[in-house]
């Protein structure tokens, strides 16, 4: 199985990156997606990879919440880093308006600035739209980019899915919340999403799916996010495995997926 979004690079993993490996293993998770949040995050992201190079694929761009009044140099930064042609997307990028409305103008400024940037490079971009669906379809309606864009962590219903598919065909990231006793909207929007455009993600450590809910998220808890999407779409857990796989690896160009090692 493939994470297509954790952040098991941050410090608090570093000290059991081998047991975690070997967890991830056992449970069937062979490579991760490893979205960027800011530039203080960027050392702790190369460190993973270059540990786990055949097992990691990283991408690059600034997270909403931390986008300040600086942003522009920031920006500047990490289209110096997607240039270097070691990463597989712009991620992750959007509008987050849950936590801070007073940034909004800069936010849609950095997200439309990034998503210029994963078209100038043809890489997809991993968005993150909280409370934000229409600020967020603003941006792409405004840029119409051509290339692959991940809905992060949808958590939408229904009607959401639709709003969105209205200006783009995205691909929608599903993690542990689909697992959780409030979150039938989000259940019953599967089918209209569709097999061939979702991802399994962890967003690990945040997020963390049932029964584990309470603990710090960790990779290795993804095949219970791949069982209850199956449970909810009438496929098996291996052929949401096998399609959700296939869909990543063409998305984010996995070309080798080798046996986990330490």
């Amino acid at each position: 199985m493939i994470d297509t979004h954790t952040h098991i690079y941050f410090p608090e993993f570093e000290e059991e990156y081998d047991a975690l490996i070997e967890r991830c293993k056992k449970s069937g998770v062979s490579h991760f997606i490893l979205p960027n949040v800011d530039e203080e995050s960027l050392p702790s992201l190369k460190v993973m990879h270059a540990r786990f190079p055949g097992n990691t694929s990283m991408a690059v761009g600034l997270h909403p919440t931390e986008v300040k009044d600086n942003w522009t140099l920031v920006v500047d930064s990490m289209e110096s880093e997607a240039q270097t042609g070691n990463y597989v997307a712009i991620g992750e990028v959007g509008i987050d308006l849950y936590w801070d409305k007073s940034t909004l103008d800069f936010q849609k400024q950095a997200f439309e600035r990034q998503l210029r940037i994963a078209e100038k490079l043809s890489l997809p971009v991993i968005i993150h739209s909280r409370n934000a669906i229409e600020e967020t379809m603003d941006m792409i309606e405004k840029v119409k980019p051509s290339v692959p864009l991940i809905f992060h962590s949808f958590t939408g219903n229904a009607l959401d899915v639709g709003r969105i598919r209205k200006d783009c065909d995205p691909y929608f990231g599903i993690n542990g919340v689909v697992t959780y006793k409030n979150a039938q909207e989000l259940r019953d929007s599967l089918k209209k999403i569709g097999i061939d455009k979702i991802l399994l993600e962890t967003d690990s450590p945040y997020l963390t799916p049932i029964p584990y809910r309470g603990k710090r998220n960790e990779s290795s808890y993804l095949p219970h996010i791949r069982d209850k999407i199956a449970e909810c779409i009438d496929l098996t857990p291996v052929e949401v495995e096998e399609i959700t796989d296939i869909n990543a690896k063409r998305i984010f160009k996995i070309v080798n997926d080798p046996s986990l090692h330490t």
